[in-house]
């Protein structure tokens, strides 16, 4: 058994776990029941679980709960709690983004924390790698294009 320490969404969080090896995904989803984070592929390929360590998109499916020890990990509950994150939320929801919306959350986690370092909306949009199923990429770089008051 394992103790690990580190902040969710701005909150200080204490985990008894039986392997620090544990995936950082099966932490969010079942023990803390922070679902919006998705299982998707397991190998770091799809993106649906992305969720920012210490502001950086990262795959949470790949990612150990002892690394983590420390750190600052942001999930999509958490999204809406800062301002460009509310208004990348409202974007995707003008554009008509969600489908079936399975990978979702991890896009607007990935999409905000390259917006959140700065990056231009251009840049983020033409790079984003998250997989899709159901075909959003336009409307995923619409909303983000369209974004007002980031360059």
């Amino acid at each position: 058994m394992a103790q690990i320490s580190f902040k969710l969404n701005g909150v200080a969080k204490t985990v008894t776990v039986d392997s620090s090896e544990t995936p950082l995904l099966w932490v969010l989803r079942d023990q803390l029941g922070l679902t919006g984070t998705k299982y998707g592929c397991g190998i770091e390929i799809c993106g649906a679980c992305t969720v920012l360590i210490n502001g950086e998109p990262e795959k949470s499916c790949d990612v150990s709960i002892g690394e983590v020890a420390g750190k600052s990990v942001m999930t999509i509950e958490a999204l809406k709690t800062d301002p460009l994150g509310a208004r990348l939320q409202a974007a995707w929801l003008e554009h008509q983004v969600p489908q079936c919306g399975f990978c979702q959350s991890g896009m607007l986690m990935a999409a905000f924390g390259r917006l959140k370092a700065g990056e231009s909306r251009a840049s983020t949009a033409s790079s984003l790698s998250n997989i899709c199923q159901c075909g959003t990429f336009q409307r995923v770089k619409e909303a983000i294009l369209g974004l007002p008051g980031i360059a």
